[in-house]
């Protein structure tokens, strides 16, 4: 039986999440030929999330989607969450496609529903997906929240939940930076690269994490970190990587550990 490998593509790594609307062709270009390449090379099966840097983040923070039904354009800002969430979403797919890539879009906000009890996530048609070596591709969305009216899910939710039912054997996380840091890099040049978290140095690493540059609802890297934790407690490894380096997110598909490796036990 083939591996299973998630992949999430950062918001801020495929936008420039300073200009709203703003696609970065380039990164996205280059992260789907590196996936091209390993899928030849490797054998796994794949599932892609990606982030909604510009597009969705930045009508999520102007219409506090987060926050539910709590204005009267509340349901109308909802709506356009969801759509420009697609918008970067088609851009994403379309570039997997050219490549080659069995690309099969997947909304969260079809598929799950988040409750007082939890999320609800059906996932029997992503797993038949897999089975036929399709790629499932996710992103952070806007979702009805039956208690608040709608939310906003991040991909590291939707990854922790899928990764309970789905066991993936490794998940690659994509960001600008080479991985986690005591400080934000790209302000801090004393700033220490941090190559791998455990549950025993987790509580002295969360204190320095900041939040990432420009807007971001869902908490920037330490958001990423805590989801990560949660998935490692599981024993399943993230790794942080820097995907803006050619190369890299080929190097991790294929095996090797170019960025922070977050791993629960030593």
């Amino acid at each position: 039986m083939r591996k299973l490998i998630f992949v999430k593509l950062g918001g801020g790594l495929i936008t420039n999440k300073k200009k709203p609307y703003t696609p970065n062709l380039k990164i996205i270009k280059q992260l789907s030929n590196e996936i091209f390449e390993a899928k030849k090379k490797g054998n796994f099966s794949l599932l892609i999330g990606h982030g909604s840097g510009s597009f969705a983040h930045t009508s999520a923070k102007k219409y506090r989607t987060n926050e539910g039904f709590i204005r009267k354009n509340s349901k109308y800002g909802f709506c356009v969450v969801h759509r420009d969430a697609l918008w970067l979403h088609k851009i994403v797919v379309d570039n997997l496609l050219h490549k080659g890539i069995e690309a099969f879009s997947i909304s969260p906000s079809s598929c799950c529903l988040k409750e007082k009890s939890g999320t609800v996530l059906w996932v029997k048609v992503i797993k038949k997906i897999l089975d036929f070596d399709i790629v499932p591709v996710i992103y952070g969305d806007a979702m009805v929240d039956t208690q608040r009216g709608c939310c906003i899910f991040s991909t590291e939710k939707l990854f922790y939940i899928l990764a309970q039912k789905l066991r993936p054997k490794r998940i690659i996380i994509t960001d600008k930076v080479n991985g986690v840091y005591t400080d934000n890099p790209l302000k801090n040049k004393k700033a220490k690269f941090i190559p791998k978290i455990t549950k025993e140095n987790w509580p002295s690493i969360r204190k320095c994490l900041k939040g990432s540059d420009g807007i971001d609802v869902t908490g920037g890297m330490v958001h990423k970190v805590q989801e990560s934790m949660k998935i490692a407690r599981r024993k399943i490894e993230v790794l942080i990587i820097n995907g803006k380096k050619k190369g890299n997110l080929k190097k991790a598909l294929l095996g090797a550990n170019p960025g922070t490796l977050i791993k629960y036990e030593t």
